[in-house]
């Protein structure tokens, strides 16, 4: 009926409400599941490698521990790009530091996805193999992965 359509727009113009240009905009206290979601995937990824770089400062690195937590950065890692609808930015108004050029750019963000997930796919093999410099190495090639994606679709908040 006429009246559940009109109470039905009234709702949708309540969960809204008007920015600086007017527009409407999730309120400050908006929560998206998928931002949290991907908020955890991220700190789960930072997590695995905080893990693996913690082992190679020591003499004796276990890397029964390496690869364990490189098997975890690796899923986390495949599970990134699914974590980015687009309308989930900082310019949409959700605390979040995914910047609108993950959107604009979308064969970039594919392609600095690919980088994480084949280095991290790779950081399994090098530690299940026990070759300590080899790992240390690709440490450098998944933390030039994350510079990259932060350097181009995430906001610098430092």
């Amino acid at each position: 009926s006429a009246g559940i359509a009109a109470m039905a727009m009234g709702l949708v113009a309540c969960s809204e409400t008007p920015g600086e240009d007017g527009a409407g905009t999730p309120p400050e206290a908006a929560v998206n599941p998928v931002i949290e979601e991907r908020q955890a995937n991220f700190k789960a990824l930072g997590k695995s490698f905080k893990a693996i770089r913690t082992q190679l400062e020591g003499d004796n690195p276990d890397f029964a521990v390496i690869a364990t937590a490189a098997t975890d950065m690796s899923a986390a890692a495949a599970k990134v790009e699914g974590y980015f609808p687009e309308g989930t930015s900082v310019d949409d108004g959700f605390d979040t530091e995914a910047l609108t050029s993950i959107w604009e750019k979308p064969e970039e963000f594919a392609e600095a996805h690919k980088r994480l997930v084949d280095a991290s796919a790779q950081m399994i093999t090098l530690a299940e193999a026990g070759d300590a410099a080899a790992v240390k190495d690709q440490v450098g090639a998944i933390g030039g992965s994350c510079k990259n994606c932060h350097d181009n679709f995430r906001l610098d908040t430092d």
